[in-house]
């Protein structure tokens, strides 16, 4: 397990004298993507994207009008690795990932990719996102369709191509082959655990950071994954 997501979980007491400054990435002004998928998509659609640690990126998509539901998991390892403590290794090929079903209707696959790039996470960060490094935390898309692998492609060209990055962005762009949910006690997380030194330095200025930048898209009262299992 990551030392500072350690450090969080035993000594949430710490607070600011353990954290110091707010560890967030810092959030970017992106443009929306040129090529988008097709409008005419009907039905929930769903895309696995993996952004360091899956506390904040869920947190994120939850507040995201259109989201239908946001779930932490694993992807891109086998289903037998797919636990907390061994992905944690970092040597099971799986990253930290969130599972997101969005309604088409509300919000376009380009919308969740632009929101992805510019609050979620830093998409120039290798292997490490803040505090936490190692494969696990690595960006990544894992697609769910050919349509979604192009509109992806072409955004990070697009974007590397506007330089509004200071470094090239590092995603990287698979076929999803499977995604495995986390254990119970990660869904949710942001929301259940506000003041957690972890959550209120590293996540919560990114939820912060979609109200502000994408405000027609926030929406206060979160999509839980608790909600919708009760």
């Amino acid at each position: 397990m990551d030392f500072a997501r350690t450090s969080a979980l035993l000594l949430p007491l710490l607070g600011a004298l353990w954290l110091g400054p707010a560890q967030a990435e810092p959030a970017t002004v992106i443009p929306a993507p040129v090529v988008d998928a097709s409008a005419s998509a009907d039905g929930v659609q769903t895309v696995v994207l993996a952004g360091g640690c899956f506390w904040g990126v869920q947190g994120v998509f939850q507040h995201a009008k259109g989201v239908v539901q946001a779930v932490s998991g694993y992807s891109g390892g086998s289903k037998d690795t797919a636990v907390y403590e061994t992905v944690s290794g970092g040597r099971t090929g799986h990253a930290e990932s969130v599972e997101v079903k969005f309604d088409p209707r509300q919000i376009s696959y380009g919308k969740i990719l632009q929101i992805y790039f510019s609050v979620a996470h830093d998409p120039t960060e290798l292997n490490r996102q803040g505090p936490d490094s190692g494969t696990q935390y690595r960006s990544a898309i894992f697609t769910t369709n050919p349509e979604q692998q192009q509109v992806a492609e072409a955004y990070i060209d697009q974007l590397n191509k506007a330089g509004v990055f200071k470094s090239p962005i590092v995603t990287q762009i698979k076929p999803l082959a499977a995604f495995y949910p986390a254990e119970a006690y990660h869904q949710d997380y942001a929301t259940l655990h506000p003041t957690q030194p972890y959550i209120a330095y590293n996540d919560l200025p990114k939820i912060e950071n979609l109200k502000r930048l994408f405000g027609d898209l926030y929406r206060d009262k979160p999509v839980l994954v608790a909600a919708a299992t009760n």
